[in-house]
């Protein structure tokens, strides 16, 4: 029998956590009666334990498992995982279940516990069966939405603010808490708490024409996905975009109809709202995709990166239209100017660049402190948040900064225009939240964003 070594190159990665064992035994007891899932049961397992060391980046003995059309083929031993070899049981079992140090998975880590492998291994008896609607999907695809686990009644520590959003009626201010979203009131009380989301928060934006919230969030390095949220119920109604890396930025089109979406997987997704189905996907970006927007008439697409450029897409057929170079660091913010032919962009290299859409040429520059971050806008200016612990004003009209939001005391990250336009409000990264009147920037509150439900460290100017 020609077994693989040890060292012979075919070794899991098993990476197990508390949290994700307790769920599996949670999916175990509720299905006892039922088959058991491909998608439900076993690819959770491959994916948070197996898929780091055997992906199509880094195959260990010539084995992936990210997908199932990858796991039915044999690596460089000639024998696929779930494929029986000299012993009555498939080679994935095998190595789960043996008791040979240099032959056991997953390898320098403790063994699967019982129950684990007996998911495997009813699922190998039944007769490996997919239930999923595409073998050659990757496994983050397969799998059923997950249910995050319920947020701590209280936090251990601050949580840097990197969303805001205010609702329709200006009356709550909606900010990204640990796996979940927090509504605060305009005096700083916290009002609800809707859970079942990602770890961290990276965009929040209102969808058009509907009471709902749609939600970028994730885990750095292990995925991320767009959750779309109806505020009455506080009820997940969709999952949108799920990726192997945290989501960064969202936008939708104008009329409401697609959504664009960047991820640090380096692409750029664009889906119809209406049947939820992924409409192009864009791939000129060589780094994370940071930042997104539409142009006003919904025909243009400008995206940012971590790649130093910033980039216009035609977003009817997803041409590339031009490229702009001028930043010297990573782009963390772009805006569409109203006319459509000129663009806003901000990053590390602590400048606003105002440049043409039709040559990509900068025709204006403006100095923000520090390093820019997502970009908002009100009439005829766009509000720039930076790490030198400031909101900026820039009155687009003398491309110069009229009116700074001082206060804070840590990096200002996120930033959002209350709806008529009369109020800002700023997150930081020490988790304080503060309100602003946006015309001449005066403090009108500021609390800390942080559970519990009853009280809040809140201060008034």
């Amino acid at each position: 029998m020609n077994r693989l070594s040890r060292s012979g190159t075919w070794n899991f990665c098993f990476l197990l956590s508390s949290t994700l064992i307790t769920s599996l035994l949670g999916n175990v007891v509720s299905a006892e009666d039922e088959p058991v899932s491909f998608r439900r049961d076993v690819a959770p397992i491959l994916l948070d334990n197996c898929v780091a060391c055997h992906n199509a980046k880094k195959a260990e003995g010539g084995y992936r498992i990210d997908s199932f059309t990858e796991l039915s083929k044999a690596g460089d031993s000639g024998i696929a995982p779930l494929e029986k070899s000299a012993e009555p049981m498939a080679e994935l079992l095998r190595r789960l279940k043996t008791e040979d140090d240099s032959e056991r998975m997953p390898a320098e880590s403790d063994a699967l516990t019982a129950a684990q492998i007996k998911v495997v291994a009813d699922w190998i008896e039944a007769g490996s069966v997919f239930d999923g609607q595409d073998p050659q999907e990757l496994l983050p695809f397969v799998i059923p939405p997950r249910q995050y686990p319920a947020s701590p009644a209280t936090y251990p520590a601050r949580l840097q603010v990197t969303a805001l959003t205010f609702s329709r009626d200006a009356n709550l201010i909606y900010s990204g808490g640990y796996h979940e979203i927090l509504a605060w009131d305009a005096e700083g009380n916290l009002k609800g708490r809707i859970g079942n989301v990602g770890q961290q928060t990276y965009a929040l934006v209102l969808v058009p024409g509907k009471n709902q919230l749609a939600v970028a969030s994730g885990s750095p390095g292990f995925g991320g996905e767009v959750r779309i949220i109806d505020l009455s119920t506080q009820e997940v109604t969709a999952v949108l975009a799920r990726c192997n890396d945290v989501i960064l930025d969202i936008a939708f089109r104008p009329d409401g109809k697609e959504l664009a979406i960047a991820a640090a997987d380096k692409s750029i997704r664009i889906l119809n709202m209406e049947t939820l189905e992924t409409k192009q996907t864009l791939l000129s970006h060589a780094d994370f995709v940071t930042a997104i927007a539409w142009s006003e008439d919904g025909k243009t697409l400008v995206s940012g990166s971590r790649d130093k450029s910033a980039k216009v897409f035609n977003a009817e057929t997803g041409q590339l239209l031009i490229s702009y170079q001028g930043h010297a660091n990573a782009v963390r913010g772009v805006r569409v100017l109203p006319d459509g032919k000129q663009v806003v962009s901000t990053g590390n290299d602590h400048k606003l660049h105002r440049w043409n859409i039709s040559d990509a040429k900068k025709t204006a520059e403006v100095a923000i402190g520090g390093e820019g971050y997502k970009i908002s806008s009100a009439d005829n200016c766009v509000l720039v948040p930076s790490s030198d612990k400031r909101l900026l004003k820039i009155d687009l009209s003398k491309n110069q900064v009229t009116t700074e939001f001082k206060g804070h005391a840590d990096w200002v990250l996120t930033s959002a225009v209350n709806p008529d336009q009369t109020k800002v409000a700023t997150g930081a990264h020490d988790g304080e939240i503060k309100i602003w009147n946006l015309v001449d920037g005066t403090l009108i509150n500021s609390w800390i964003a942080q559970p519990p439900l009853s009280g809040t460290a809140k201060t008034k100017p």
